[in-house]
């Protein structure tokens, strides 16, 4: 494998870059979005809890304490409480809004090197033909030697590119599925919350 660099030429170093430019958005959104997974299943549970046996005020503070999207959301709306269930839910809405940017972060980065990785190697492919021509004009002949280092080098850049892209690819599509689950709990935590505020208002 590391042959294989070596011998594709000097487009291999922009696509290496381009990867570890994009596995350190790997690793960043993976922690990111498993803490905030973790997060939210041990949250749900303290704070119906806290709500039941301690009140608003208690469960309040358990938000600030707890990092990630749901608590954030519980925050708004509990802290709005007292101002009626359409306040509570306004700001749970624009909590969520916020949330789910925060959850999106640096996923542009993501397609950001999958459009550019195979590029870099369809760019190191027509350098590796433009070589391998000018070789067979240099020499005013056609001969596999020739043409066998550039040809080389330019389908090495190719399959290192999609290769890139598709490991990173395939990891935002991870992460998207993630995302997406983190709505859904986002969006039954929201719906539950406005009940809770609901029922405390009546009681």
């Amino acid at each position: 494998m590391v042959q294989w660099f070596l011998n594709g030429g000097q487009f291999m170093w922009p696509i290496l870059i381009v990867f570890i430019f994009g596995l350190v958005f790997v690793v960043e959104r993976f922690i990111s979005l498993m803490k905030a997974t973790i997060q939210t299943k041990s949250f749900l549970s303290e704070i119906n809890t806290t709500l039941k046996e301690q009140g608003k005020d208690a469960a309040i503070e358990v938000c600030r304490n707890t990092p990630g999207s749901v608590p954030m959301i519980y925050l708004a709306g509990l802290s709005r409480a007292d101002r009626g269930v359409l306040a509570a839910e306004k700001a749970i809405e624009s909590a969520g809004s916020i949330e789910m940017s925060f959850l999106e972060n640096n996923m542009i980065w993501l397609s950001t090197v999958v459009s550019l990785a195979p590029m870099l190697g369809f760019t190191g492919t027509v350098y590796g033909m433009v070589k391998a021509f000018d070789s067979i004009a240099a020499a005013n002949d056609i001969q596999p030697a020739l043409v066998a280092v550039g040809i080389s080098m330019a389908l090495l850049t190719t399959l290192f590119g999609l290769i890139v892209a598709m490991v990173i690819q395939f990891s935002q599509n991870l992460f998207t599925f993630m995302i997406d689950r983190l709505i859904i709990k986002m969006e039954e935590a929201s719906i539950d919350l406005l009940d809770t505020i609901e029922e405390m208002e009546k009681s």
